[in-house]
């Protein structure tokens, strides 16, 4: 184990069927970094990240944390370690104060305002309900919920593919932010120059083989050589 790495996979091999979405998988993912996972639709990205918190399981093959295998711990808590944000913003409550304590009950007022201030959502939010917002404004919230816990991590699969260009904008500034701070993202995406601004390093997957990886700045040159 390096003494920066947060995940490893080694020989991770996820079937479905006769399909085959992850093939001997093996690499290193970083701690306070983000690591963009690139490639085509279809390429196993999603798959590769659902299971880092164990959302899904691999066929074969193994994925430590911090050098622990991820079926010792507890699948709760590694997910409240390891959060998850998808590609379309999902609200479950009626009112923003109530979607930032789904995961955290006992959250105060102030740290409210704390997690709103993180994601760049004015405090005023508190007062709104979750029905008027816009799609970035919701994708941001989403974001608030799941820092509400504490996470160690935050995998973010496609989180600016549904929305407009100003509120992909929006949410990539929070998500830079995030990670200046010292938080680890792990970004699954098809976009190159969003890769490009926001991650430090890439991994590129294609047919479900890791075919290239490397820093974010020579993302043309691995995929060109993928």
């Amino acid at each position: 184990m390096g003494p920066n790495e947060l995940f490893a996979l080694e020989q991770v091999t996820v079937r479905r069927g006769p399909a085959v979405l992850l093939d001997e998988v093996t690499c290193q993912i970083p701690a306070g970094a983000c690591t963009a996972l690139m490639g085509p639709s279809g390429a196993g990205k999603s798959t590769l990240l659902r299971l880092l918190n164990r959302l899904e399981e691999p066929t074969a093959g193994q994925i430590r944390l911090h050098g622990r295998p991820l079926p010792d711990g507890d699948v709760l808590a590694l997910r409240r370690r390891v959060g998850l944000v998808g590609q379309q913003p999902v609200l479950l409550t009626d009112h923003v104060p109530d979607e930032l304590r789904v995961g955290r009950p006992g959250l105060t007022d102030d740290q409210a305002q704390t997690l709103l201030d993180q994601v760049g959502l004015p405090t005023a939010m508190l007062t709104r309900r979750t029905a008027g917002l816009s799609g970035g404004e919701a994708q941001r919230l989403c974001l608030a919920r799941a820092l509400a816990v504490g996470p160690e991590v935050l995998l973010l699969d496609e989180p600016t593919s549904a929305l407009d260009a100003a509120s992909a904008r929006a949410v990539e500034a929070t998500v830079r932010r995030l990670i200046s701070i010292g938080l680890t993202v792990i970004l699954a995406s098809h976009n190159t120059a969003q890769a490009r601004r926001i991650a430090d390093r890439v991994l590129v997957l294609r047919a479900g083989k890791l075919v290239a990886c490397g820093p974010a700045a020579d993302i043309d040159h691995l995929r060109e050589e993928s």
